[in-house]
């Protein structure tokens, strides 16, 4: 990758303004856009650079965008700003630090769907992240990004920014949708899909933070140059390596070089055990993986996913009971509780967990977890209660004797170092 898209600016306080942001070539995508070329040959645009969804799906961003009825009269553009996935913090930084990126994709999906309105639901903490936001959406419409005849063509958008409450269920995109339109967040049935039949009723196209911030460059490098980049993508990576933080890397970058090279290796005196390749949802990998490249094909054969790309490093002092432990227990406070194999499962889960964890576990608990497991794969409403069975396969394969001596001895066999 020759140079840096998203984050080549990103440490530098002038970004966030809007004057610095066109020096440095923003708004040139989304003005080709709106004055050079037709809404179907935007979305052509954004189907040919190959770019994926970024929220966890990896669904084509440009099939998304051609699923939206075009003879709608009104469609919405939301963008998914609720970043709540254990270990990702790419998009918080997007917001905070180069937030006009985000504002000239969103106008160019708006003007792909023939969208006039668009909300952007972002977490309810990232309280610095909206203000940042809203202060440039007011530069961007003072300037005429925004609002009435935007670039001197008779397209118009208006933009809405809302907080969000905290739940991590409102980052499934129907559960963002409920919760946008005022009502508890819980994941509808589908389908329809959203692009069908999506916020108020209304074909809505919903895309992440980072995935729109990638369009504005993919107008204004057109397909063949945005793919010469080598497909970018921001990786956050954090737990127990030495330069925890968010890397802008090419799809496809081995999960070995990621975590020795660009974040610094393991702490001294300790070695790498095993890593969630995409936050806690997805499923952990271990030293025999390392190699496998970062991309959604690869990680998949390799049975976890992408996911939000969000790398957790553990190493050799670490529990992997205690980690499977907690993220059950996670993932059964997060539970909405609409479908039972969710609802019931991480309960049960975790009282066998904790079973497990204080003494007073069972040799046939392993078993049971496994059972378990199986309940909630492929029956549940959204992926969260999918989360919890894959991680807890691949601990129960390669990290057996760990539980097997909490059952034996009642407590854990990791060494760790003074």
């Amino acid at each position: 990758m020759s140079e840096k898209l998203l984050t080549r600016y990103i440490h530098e306080p002038a970004q966030v303004n809007l004057q610095t942001f066109v020096l440095r070539g923003g708004y040139q995508g989304a003005r080709r856009a709106l004055c050079d070329l037709t809404p179907d040959q935007v979305i052509a645009e954004v189907d040919q650079s190959g770019l994926r969804g970024k929220g966890g799906a990896g669904f084509p961003a440009g099939f998304k965008w051609k699923a939206v009825p075009r003879d709608a009269p009104v469609k919405y553009v939301v963008v998914n700003a609720d970043e709540s996935e254990p270990g990702t913090f790419k998009d918080r930084l997007l917001l905070e630090h180069d937030p006009h990126q985000l504002i000239e994709g969103i106008l160019i999906a708006a003007y792909a769907i023939g969208a006039h309105k668009a909300f952007v639901y972002t977490r309810g903490e990232f309280f610095r992240a909206r203000e940042v936001l809203m202060r440039a959406m007011d530069e961007a419409a003072a300037y005429g990004y925004l609002g009435r005849h935007i670039l001197g063509t008779d397209f118009d958008l208006e933009i809405v920014v809302h907080a969000g409450a905290g739940a991590y269920i409102a980052g499934e995109e129907s559960g963002l949708l409920e919760s946008l339109e005022g009502k508890r967040a819980m994941p509808r049935l589908r389908p329809p899909y959203p692009a069908q039949k999506g916020l108020y009723g209304q074909p809505t196209l919903l895309n992440n933070v980072e995935t729109l911030c990638h369009v504005g460059h993919i107008l204004r490098l057109g397909a063949d140059g945005y793919k010469a980049h080598g497909m970018p993508a921001l990786f956050s990576v954090s737990g127990h390596v030495a330069r925890p933080g968010v890397y802008e890397l090419p799809l496809g970058t081995p999960l070995r070089e990621m975590i020795f090279e660009h974040a610094g290796g393991m702490h001294p005196a300790r070695r790498f055990k095993a890593c969630f390749p995409g936050g806690s949802s997805s499923a952990i990998l271990v030293e025999e993986h390392l190699d496998t490249p970062m991309d959604y094909d690869s990680l998949r054969k390799a049975g976890s996913m992408l996911g939000s790309a969000a790398v957790i490093v553990m190493d050799d002092t670490t529990c992997m009971v205690k980690v499977i432990a907690r993220a059950v227990e996670f993932y059964r406070d997060e539970s909405c509780g609409k479908c039972t194999p969710c609802r019931e499962g991480t309960v049960w889960m975790s009282q066998v967990l904790e079973r497990v964890l204080h003494g007073h576990g069972r040799t046939e608990d392993l078993d049971l977890m496994a059972g378990i497991a199986k309940g909630m794969t492929g029956t549940c409403l959204c992926p969260l209660g999918e989360s919890v069975p894959p991680s807890l396969g691949n601990s129960l394969r390669y990290f057996r004797e760990e539980y097997e001596a909490h059952i034996r001895t009642g407590r854990c066999n990791v060494a760790v170092p003074a």
